[in-house]
């Protein structure tokens, strides 16, 4: 029987744990450690880094770390696959080597390139999200070390499995099983108890949790755990709550293989140990998505303190007299009432009013803007203090999906030695159709509540978890409940209506639902709530990291 393939994760995000390489090579047995670097908003910083200086464009911290651990992982056989090649993962491959040669090292480095496609779709970006196998090519090959441009996040694992199990494009389930552990293992320390809902009832250790690990089987079954020792948890919900980050429709779409999230399931394999099974995978859709950074313009905020009494009437103030002074025109307020009635700290006394401006014109969004709300500062509301000096204004991005079709992105594995091998586009493809759970279910047969319960009033977070993200200027709320008592109410009485009454901020906002019965779960989706994408929007929370908190804090009848 093959042994299984062990695969961590030593980053989720460009700006991640620095230590976490060495900690994961240090912290027990490995065979492959991946890094994801890459997001919607790392592109663009990317893509802002690459004007500047074309030699740039990739993630330069995962270089700084590989100094330190790139003897480690060569000498214990461990081999890096990394998506942090970004714009530019030819200069990144081209720079390890470099490295390698300073460090006396003999290492095969390869790289995987095709998905920058800004010569057919104009953007600052144009990146189509790539598939694992020319990941496994380069392994294949005996590469060390593998960087990769845009490819899915999941792809970092899944390319692993490719080369170590022999999967082809036939094996959709094995595929669709290793998503579902890339998935997992994607995001670092969310697997092990970081944004955790019910993270008070994690050990002391979650205060530095440690980073997740697979153990990925030849049926594509993995299990989810940690290297002995380290900090957090690795649970059902642990791994139930990173499952329902950032996803869609249970239809998981994948460049190759559309993984249903509805076959998933888990179970308890020890402790730390979290078993992921049944998965099933079907053809990929026939084209790939493209993400479009582009440049919208620019932005500025300030933000004022609004203290005491009259807050409504201050920040009424504060509106009129900027409008007066700039014009409506791009201006957008938000105002935060974190005041408390008789308080007995000034700062618990206290509202705060953000002004944020989104302009072409970078003059007009700059010191002119910010100069105006200091120009207030004799001449408004009683007591008003600002948080920050007045600063310039800051490129604009806006992200959109484009799409084209598999054959016409030619993905290609550059291997150590220099030969470049064309990833062949899959043949057999599949139109999906988004089916969107009913927003009222009907689940009286069950036998579920057919006479209603006993019901007190408390914050829904007492009985169901939740996570949220971003998905360009969507964004996602999972919510899962504890036991499958819990998980009927929730399915019967969570419905988009009442999502949207409970949260009215997405009230005027499409909303989609879905159900996934194995985790537990619900998951909706707000479309445009997140505007043109992260790095345009001005929300209080431009990501959607915190929307399930909120869902989470708000006071339903939970039945007894």
């Amino acid at each position: 029987m093959t042994e299984p393939l062990r695969i961590g994760n030593a980053s989720g995000f460009y700006g991640d744990r620095a230590s976490a390489w060495q900690e994961m090579l240090d912290g027990g047995d490995l065979d492959v450690l991946t890094g994801d670097y890459l997001a919607e908003l790392t592109m663009l910083i990317l893509g802002r880094d690459r004007l500047k200086d074309p030699s740039t464009g990739y993630a330069k911290s995962f270089l700084r770390q590989l100094e330190a651990v790139l003897g480690t992982a060569k000498s214990r056989n461990v081999r890096l696959v990394a998506n942090a090649g970004g714009l530019n993962p030819a200069g990144l491959a081209a720079a390890i080597r470099a490295l390698a040669e300073r460090l006396g090292l003999d290492v095969a480095v390869a790289h995987v390139e095709g998905d920058d496609v800004t010569a057919r779709i104009e953007g600052l970006t144009a990146n189509a999200y790539l598939g694992a196998f020319g990941i496994a090519e380069c392994l294949k090959a005996g590469a060390d070390v593998v960087v990769t441009g845009r490819v899915t996040d999941a792809s970092l694992v899944v390319g692993p499995g490719i080369a170590h199990f022999g999967w082809t494009r036939a094996d959709l389930d094995q595929l669709a099983g290793a998503t579902a552990a890339g998935h997992v293992l994607e995001c670092g320390t969310q697997a092990t108890g970081g944004n955790y809902a019910f993270f008070t009832e994690l050990p002391d250790s979650a205060r530095r949790p440690g980073f997740p690990l697979a153990e990925l089987h030849s049926d594509g079954s993995a299990v989810i755990t940690k290297h002995p020792g380290t900090g957090g948890a690795v649970t059902v919900e642990t791994v139930t709550a990173q499952l329902l980050y950032e996803i869609g429709t249970p239809t998981y779409l994948g460049p190759d293989v559309v993984t249903d999230f509805t076959t998933i399931r888990l179970t308890a394999d020890g402790p730390d140990r979290v078993r992921i099974e049944g998965v099933r995978g079907t053809p990929p859709p026939p084209d790939l998505k493209i993400g479009v950074n582009t440049l919208g313009g620019f932005r500025n905020a300030m933000t004022f303190v609004l203290c005491g009494l009259q807050i409504p009437e201050k920040a009424a103030l504060v509106q009129a007299q900027l409008t007066d002074a700039l014009g409506a025109d791009g201006l957008e307020f938000t105002l935060a009432r974190t005041d408390h009635p008789d308080a007995t700290t000034e700062a618990a006394a206290s509202a705060l009013l953000t002004v944020s401006i989104k302009d072409t014109d970078a003059k007009r969004a700059g010191r002119p803007f910010s100069q105006a709300a200091v120009e207030l500062a004799l001449a408004s509301y009683p007591g008003l203090a600002l948080t920050a000096p007045p600063g310039d204004a800051t490129p604009l991005g806006v992200f959109t999906a484009a799409y084209l079709p598999q054959g016409d992105v030619d993905q290609v594995a550059v291997l150590p030695d220099g030969t470049r091998k064309r990833i062949p586009a899959p043949t057999t493809t599949a139109t999906h159709n988004m089916v969107i759970s009913p927003k009222n279910p009907d689940r009286e047969a069950s036998g579920f509540f057919a006479t209603p319960p006993a019901t007190r009033r408390a914050p829904l977070g007492e009985l169901f978890g939740a996570r949220s993200g971003d998905k360009g200027g969507d964004a996602n709320i999972g919510v899962w409940a504890r036991n499958d008592r819990d998980y009927e109410w929730l399915r019967v009485h969570l419905t988009a209506e009442r999502l949207q009454e409970l949260l009215p901020e997405t009230g005027e906002l499409a909303v989609e639902r879905h159900e996934l019965e194995n985790l537990r779960a619900v998951n909706f989706v707000v479309r445009g709530i997140l505007g043109d994408g992260v790095a345009a929007s001005t929300r209080f929370d431009p990501q959607g990291k915190a929307l399930g908190e909120w869902l989470r804090s708000r006071i339903v009848d939970l039945p007894l």
